[in-house]
């Protein structure tokens, strides 16, 4: 039997980023899966309507202001993930730990309007199917954005402390900034069915 060479695997890094880290396939899975669970519950609002004889059920459509303060953050947010994912890319740290609190600050603002769309609806959880299902479909879209906000925090003080800093954490910040993108992009036919399908 011949000896095969033995590779040198001491020249390789420590962490893979984007695709070739693991993280990134465990949140590229775990955004597949939620966003099934998104989609499922949207299915259940279309449904429940086309069985009911008015929809919304009992009350007027919600409020536009609240939930359109929401998205046009939500939006605005999208540059500033964007040159976050790039500057963790790139490597640069004071960058990054910029780019990571003004994404901080980004993930909150959503949460002080949400706190407003709730009453917006008109309508309680508990009133009928129609205050369930909008309530369901913000309150999971609420729950990522509180998620992301605490993923975020966490990230944005590593970012600051002596051991925290490190190319490992680079990748999270990019795997961070792909999640944000998801709760951005989850959101937009959410706002579009809940304020505007009643409308229609």
């Amino acid at each position: 039997m011949r000896d095969r060479p033995v590779a040198d695997l001491m020249a390789l890094p420590l962490h893979g980023k984007l695709s070739a880290s693991v993280t990134w396939w465990g949140t590229l899975s775990f955004m597949l899966i939620e966003g099934t669970g998104f989609a499922l519950v949207l299915a259940i609002y279309f449904y429940l309507a086309s069985l009911a004889t008015e929809w919304p059920i009992g009350a007027p459509p919600p409020d536009l202001g609240p939930g359109t303060i929401v998205t046009l953050i939500l939006l605005a947010s999208i540059v500033p993930n964007w040159f976050v994912m790039r500057w963790a890319e790139q490597e640069r740290g004071n960058l990054v730990r910029i780019g990571s609190v003004v994404m901080m600050l980004f993930g909150a603002a959503p949460l002080v309007f949400r706190w407003y769309e709730f009453p917006a609806l008109h309508v309680r959880w508990d009133s009928n199917a129609y205050g369930s299902i909008t309530w369901t479909l913000l309150g999971l879209h609420t729950t990522h954005l509180v998620t992301d906000l605490i993923d975020t925090a966490v990230l944005a003080a590593l970012m600051f402390t002596q051991h925290g800093y490190n190319k490992r954490r680079l990748g999270d910040v990019q795997d961070n900034a792909l999640y944000w993108y998801f709760v951005v992009l989850t959101w937009l036919p959410i706002y579009a069915v809940l304020y505007w399908g009643p409308r229609l």
